[in-house]
């Protein structure tokens, strides 16, 4: 990732004077959440969010079994009077809901969003498909063993689609509610102020949905700072780090390669941890690991293990599969849509209504992007005469965009706003041309930049999704846009790409633009 370049950036800092007390240095909404954590007016995140899942949990699972009560009512005739009632199964299952709570635990569904800054509810969908399906065979089980209730076969698969809908949509709502709350907050400091650190802080600083507030930093040596940092403050030296973590309530620290010994900073994590203290470590190579690297042990000593990259033929047809289907069903479903928009755009101004631009596909074939025109028909000839807007223009020519281009229509800015102008996208992905999740499709222009190692983003589709989308979108720098690509393609799954169209969801809803 390339800093915001400078002529004479600004330092980090200096550490605090001894007279200056160590929340002086921190902004004030990090202060008054301390005082109000040492008041015990606020608790943690971890506290929160359990406890707020697990009522989703509750209600999710309750008012699926109501309701397929409401819609199969009828039980066995052959059971006991008293047990045939559908208020009574209700009842028995009520009192079952400890045991699904518990069952959720072993499913591991209350502890990421402690442990994990970016953890959501997509996460999540696989363990609740899990915990509902085996929570419905044991309740079945245990039932007819008993015989303490008589649920239907028809009534237990209607539970278990709606819960296995409703209980990640409660989650969803949940997290929602906790991430408007202080308490969702984790004050973290990063510890080494270098290149790798203050990405680190950038990063955070660019997503506050994951609630990490960066209170500052702890180096012996800090580099100079980004402009982008803002307020970020060094707090001092490695070795006031637990001084630092008791004073500003901290809970979270991320060890980003500082200069520091490694046996210094090796107690100092293990200090910490036995503080109540989350520890994130970026690990050396960080670029190129990917969601395939796996952690194991050689007598001990943990390795992470990268696999090699294997693009086999039933993963590329298994990928073509979903291709197919969700764009005809998105074709259909979105038509009338898609009608709308043409006209709009017609009576908005004059111009064909698609814009079609040449872009790098897979295995260095090109192809011409679909999307709805959100400019003026001449937009390509003022290029030039914009051209000083580019905000990339600075730290990274290599990219082109504009924020509030005047080329726009009125149509234009809401379709982009809305990221409805991608839609005719999909009609590449019938033709075979691009995938629903892949590596972004560039111009040929920043194709020129993309050279060694990085070529490995042509063994796939360019996506109208994928993890540039999901990750920043316009935010990200070039040479972090192809990392990202690189490690799409070696660590494909398709299980990962569902998760990223489910994730690029709320990015859309968000109003965010992309390429």
């Amino acid at each position: 990732m390339t800093l915001p370049a400078s002529s004479s950036p600004p330092a980090l800092p200096a550490p605090r004077p001894a007279d200056l007390a160590i929340a002086d240095l921190v902004d004030q909404r990090t202060r008054a959440l301390i005082e109000r954590r040492r008041a015990g007016k606020t608790r943690r995140r971890g506290w929160l969010v359990r406890r707020a899942l697990a009522a989703a949990d509750v209600v999710g699972l309750l008012a699926a079994f109501v309701v397929a009560q409401a819609l199969f009512g009828e039980t066995n005739p052959n059971a006991p009077v008293d047990r045939v009632s559908p208020l009574w199964e209700v009842v028995v299952f009520a009192v079952t809901l400890p045991g699904w709570i518990v069952l959720a635990r072993l499913y591991g569904l209350y502890a990421g969003d402690e442990t994990r800054a970016d953890h959501s509810t997509v996460d999540d969908v696989v363990g609740v498909l899990n915990m509902v399906t085996f929570g419905t065979w044991v309740f079945f089980t245990a039932t007819w063993l008993t015989g303490i209730a008589d649920p239907t076969i028809p009534k237990l698969v209607t539970f278990w689609a709606i819960a296995v809908v409703g209980v990640p949509a409660l989650r969803v709502v949940a997290r929602a509610l906790c991430r408007r709350t202080d308490t969702y907050l984790q004050n973290t400091i990063v510890v080494g102020a270098g290149h790798v650190g203050q990405r680190v802080a950038q990063k955070l600083i660019q997503h506050p949905e994951y609630g990490v507030n960066v209170v500052g930093f702890v180096d012996d040596n800090p580099r100079e700072r980004a402009e982008s940092l803002g307020g970020v403050a060094l707090l001092g030296g490695i070795a006031r780090l637990p001084e630092l973590c008791a004073e500003l309530d901290v809970e979270r620290v991320i060890v980003a390669f500082s200069l520091a010994q490694h046996p210094e900073t090796l107690e100092l994590i293990r200090e910490l941890n036995s503080r109540d203290v989350q520890v994130d470590v970026v690990p050396r190579l960080f670029e190129a690991l990917g969601a395939q690297a796996q952690i194991h042990a050689a007598e001990g000593l943990p390795l992470i293990a990268l696999p090699p990259a294997r693009l086999a033929r039933s993963s590329l047809f298994l990928k073509r599969a979903l291709d197919l289907t969700l764009a005809c069903f998105g074709l259909l479903v979105l038509a009338p849509l898609l009608a709308a928009i043409a006209i709009a755009i017609k009576l908005d101004s004059p111009g064909p209504v698609l814009f079609r631009q040449v872009r790098m596909g897979r295995g260095g074939r090109t192809f011409r992007i679909l999307k709805f025109r959100t400019m003026s028909a001449d937009a390509d000839e003022r290029k030039a005469e914009v051209a000083h807007l580019n905000k990339h223009l600075a730290d990274d020519p290599r990219m082109f965009k504009i924020p509030d281009d005047p080329r726009v229509t009125r149509v234009g800015r809401f379709l982009r706003r809305a990221s409805l102008d991608e839609l005719p996208q999909l009609f590449n992905v019938l033709r075979g041309e691009m995938s629903l999740v892949g590596p972004r499709p560039i111009i040929l222009d920043e194709h020129q930049h993309v050279n060694g190692w990085a070529l490995r983003r042509l063994d796939l589709k360019p996506g109208i999704t994928g993890l540039w989308q999901v990750l920043g979108r316009d935010d990200i720098p070039f040479e972090e846009m192809v990392q990202l690509d690189y490690q799409y393609v070696t660590s494909w799954t398709l299980a990962g790409d569902l998760k990223l169209i489910a994730r690029t969801i709320p990015v859309l809803l968000a109003g965010q633009h992309g390429a």
